[in-house]
Formats: structure tokens, C-alpha cells, sequence
């Protein structure tokens, strides 16, 4: 553990230290600090105490002269942090403390007053919902650039064949296009639990103080207003324990972090010789230190590497929490590291898999050819039959003896005789060769949803509305 300086007279005390008559051992100081991590949530702690000071001065707690010179005194402190004029003292306990004391130090005991009815308690969480009401629309926009880069895959192969798998066996073609915007709906999905996460974090906790509310005449509406909320948290226990919007936030990041590594590791299978679907930029490839010809899809590969970092963090916060009594208790000061990471490794990911998909250049040719392997085309067959009366079931039957006549003759199911596929039925006639092309395979596909070119234009049409 690094040694970042100990508590002298000349640094900031922590906000607690009255009670106590000796200062904190170094080692002490530096195992309990939190503003390394927590120092992201500067302009969050300034916004929430403008909030605040300006809330005690409309209810006559502060005079509005101290209001005034703590709003001014904080706006500076804003301005010269983000114009790079003011740098955080990693001596202070938490931002919170810095801020404070900074503060006091510019404009002198009206800023012992910012405080005043709250606690670092309440502060944190309403800290914490600040930073992610501003993180979860930048993430959300994210995640639609990525939407619309593979919209516009789709639109550029809407015909494009390729083999879709179950069990990791060939199953039945549909096109790229079709495929692109499976993974796109995936992300749709993540963006409506960001905007979900969003409903439960829109309330303000501020007032709550440590566990009991105040006894002085706070407005925690006026100030929840002032800083943009829905409204207030109902039950000042509650409010300061709270930190299900962290655990429902990292939670819908796994799942982000989830769908990124199932695209990835399709990306992984496809780029190599025995697929060669898709080969991706240089500038998204690495290559190997002692085997000169390799081009390796690290990227891909460190995506879905850091899906377990990130499924980490969620057991972290859930453990965290699990036996804690109300209210607060030190163990919560963790929930803001894990966060924080998946919320970094989260936007990050996406960020790269945008520019590596957007980058890489798809092999139809390979793509196409394996639509003729593995009798893709056998359901068809089964629905050929089903047009012309039989039961599905039988016609399920005939197809599974027809796709067994191939196997035994090493050949596809357009390469048999058609009087072999009379002696399987009489129902069979010229026209099955140009049902079960691959190409045609695709195109009956129209129900909503499928991977016909029309139906697929209907997904695209959805996609860029939702982008918009």
C-alpha cells in the first residue's frame, strides 16, 4: 500500500475529529480513505451543496448573505477544479471533506455552516445518484452509437447469407443482416433497464441527514427540486441504507458486459481459418511474439475477458450489503470502487466493440458457401410438405430420411435424384430444388421478426427510430 502522507495540523481535519483527542495513526488514515475514489464526484458534491446551502438560506436556517458567499465560494471551487487551477488534497478523508474544507478556507466560518443539516451519510447517496444520472445517459448514448453501427452492417448485407447455429451446429440460414440485428435488440433491451435504473435512482435522499431526519426546518422538496429529482426518498432509514440503484445499476451493466462477450466470442469463432467469416482491422488485431503469422482477435477476447471483472462487481456490492443492519454502516463506503470499475470497464468495452465490428470486413463467399453445408435447407423440405396437406409431424420424417440419404450418399440435400426424393414421397415434385435453395430459404422467412430481406428492413426501420 502506497503512503500518500499522514494527518498533520496542517492538513485538513477530518470532519469527525472533535470527540477525539488524539489524531488518527497514518496507517489508519490511509486504510479508511475513500477520496481516490470518490474524488470523480467533485462537481457532484459542489452541485448537491449549492443545492443545499441555497435550500437552508430560502428556509432562514443560514442567513442569505452566508448563503450567497457559500454558493459563490463553491462556484469558484467549481471553476478551478475544472479549469485545472485547483488540485483534489489526497490528504482528505473523502471529497466530501475536501470540498469543505476548502471551502472554509476560501471564505472563511460561513463555511462551517454548508453542513448544516446533513450528514456525510445522506450526502454519499445523493451524491452517487448525481454521478450516475449523469454517467447513465452518456453510457445510453453509447450504446445506440453501437446500435446504429451495426444497423448500418445490416443495411450493407441484407443478403449476405450465413449459417445460423444451435447447439453450435449448422441449423438453418439467415443473413448477416438478420444476425447483426439480433445482437442490436440485445442492446435495446440494456438501454430500457439504464432508462429503468434511471426511475429508481431519480429521488433525492438529501434531509435524511445520519438515519433520522433533522429537527431543523428543512425543505427536502424544495431541494430535491433544485437539483432536478422526481422527488424525495420516504423513510430516512431507508434512505441513508439504501444502495439497491448501485447493485441494479451494476446489475444492468453485467448484463451490457454479458451481451458484448456473446458477440465477441462469435466474433472469436468467426475469424479464425475453419470459419473465416469476418476479418477484423489491423488496428483492432494484435499480433503474436514468437509466431509471426498470427492475427489475433485480442480485443474480442479482453471484451469478454473483463465480463467476469464485471460480474465480480456485482457479487461484490450484493455481498457487501447482504447482512448489514440499518442504517449505515462503514462496510457501504466499498459500493462506490466496484461501481466505479464497471461503470469504467462497461464504456470502455462498448467504445471498442463499436470501432472493431465498424472496422472489420465480413467474407460472404466463406459465409454463403457454409449455408450449403450441413443441410440448412432440411426444415424447408418438412414446410414444402406441409403446403401440400401433409401432417408436420410426417413431413418432419420424410425430411430426417431424406437428410440420411445425403449422409449416406456424401452429398447435400440438392444434390439428390428426383426420383429419390419421390420414393421418400409422391407428393415431391420438380419445384422442392428451388424451395430448399439457400437464398430462397431466407426469403419465405417472412414472418415478423424473420430473416427475410423485407422483415429485416422492418428491424432496421425500428432500430434507427430507437437510435434517433
Amino acid at each position: 500500500m502506497q503512503n500518500h502522507g499522514t494527518m498533520t495540523k496542517d492538513n485538513h481535519a477530518a470532519l469527525w475529529h472533535g470527540r477525539f483527542e488524539e489524531g488518527p495513526d497514518a496507517q489508519a488514515v490511509e486504510f479508511e480513505t475513500s477520496i481516490y475514489v470518490d474524488e470523480r464526484m467533485a462537481l457532484d458534491d459542489i452541485k448537491g451543496s449549492i443545492a443545499h446551502a441555497t435550500m437552508l438560506m430560502e428556509s432562514g436556517i443560514i442567513t442569505k448573505e452566508e448563503g450567497k458567499q457559500i454558493v459563490n465560494g463553491l462556484e469558484g471551487i467549481e471553476k478551478d477544479l475544472t479549469e485545472g487551477k485547483l488540485s483534489i488534497d489526497y490528504s482528505a478523508e473523502d471529497i466530501h471533506s475536501f470540498i469543505e474544507a476548502t471551502l472554509t478556507d476560501r471564505i472563511g466560518e460561513a463555511g462551517k455552516k454548508v453542513h448544516t443539516g446533513r450528514s456525510r451519510n445522506d450526502q454519499i447517496a445523493l451524491d452517487e445518484r448525481l454521478y450516475l444520472r449523469r454517467f447513465i445517459p452518456q453510457l445510453t448514448d453509447s450504446i445506440k452509437t453501437l446500435i446504429s453501427s451495426l444497423v448500418n452492417i445490416a443495411e450493407n448485407n441484407l443478403t449476405t447469407l450465413i449459417p445460423g447455429f444451435t447447439h453450435m451446429q449448422h441449423a438453418q440460414p439467415v443473413t448477416l443482416a438478420h444476425h447483426v440485428c439480433a445482437w442490436a435488440w440485445m442492446f435495446v433491451r440494456d438501454c430500457g433497464r439504464l432508462e429503468d435504473c434511471l426511475k429508481r435512482i431519480d429521488y433525492s435522499p438529501i434531509g435524511s441527514c445520519a438515519l433520522a431526519g433533522s429537527s431543523l426546518p428543512l425543505n427536502r422538496e424544495y431541494e430535491a427540486k433544485l437539483l432536478g429529482f422526481s422527488g424525495v426518498t420516504q423513510n430516512s432509514l431507508d434512505s441513508v441504507s439504501d444502495r439497491d440503484y448501485c447493485i441494479e445499476t451494476a446489475s444492468a451493466l453485467s448484463l451490457i458486459a454479458m451481451h458484448l462477450s456473446r458477440a465477441c466470442e462469435e466474433i472469436v469463432l468467426w475469424s479464425t481459418s475453419e470459419f473465416a467469416f469476418i476479418e477484423l482491422s489491423e488496428k483492432w488485431s494484435t499480433g503474436s511474439s514468437i509466431m509471426p503469422q498470427k492475427k489475433n482477435p485480442d480485443f474480442a477476447e479482453l471484451i469478454r475477458g473483463r465480463t467476469g471483472k464485471v460480474y465480480g462487481n456485482l457479487f461484490a456490492l450484493l455481498t457487501m450489503m447482504k447482512a448489514l443492519p440499518l442504517a449505515y454502516d462503514r462496510d457501504m463506503q466499498e459500493d462506490k470502487e466496484p461501481l466505479f470499475d464497471s461503470c469504467d470497464t462497461v464504456l470502455s468495452c462498448i467504445k471498442v466493440f463499436t470501432q472493431m465490428v465498424a472496422t472489420a470486413k465480413w467474407n460472404s463467399k466463406n459465409m454463403e458457401a457454409a449455408c450449403n453445408e450441413g443441410y440448412l435447407n432440411a426444415t424447408d423440405i418438412a414446410d414444402y410438405l406441409v403446403k401440400k396437406g401433409m401432417p408436420f409431424r410426417t413431413a418432419h420424417g420424410v425430411s430426417a430420411r431424406a437428410v440420411r440419404l445425403a449422409i449416406e450418399k456424401k452429398c447435400e440435400l440438392s444434390e439428390l435424384s428426383i426420383q429419390e426424393y419421390k420414393n421418400l414421397s409422391d407428393l415431391i415434385e420438380e419445384d422442392i430444388y428451388s424451395f430448399i435453395t439457400p437464398e430462397f430459404c431466407v426469403k419465405a422467412r417472412t414472418t415478423t421478426g424473420g430473416p427475410s430481406p423485407e422483415r429485416v428492413k422492418d428491424q432496421i426501420k425500428a432500430l434507427q427510430e430507437f437510435c434517433k
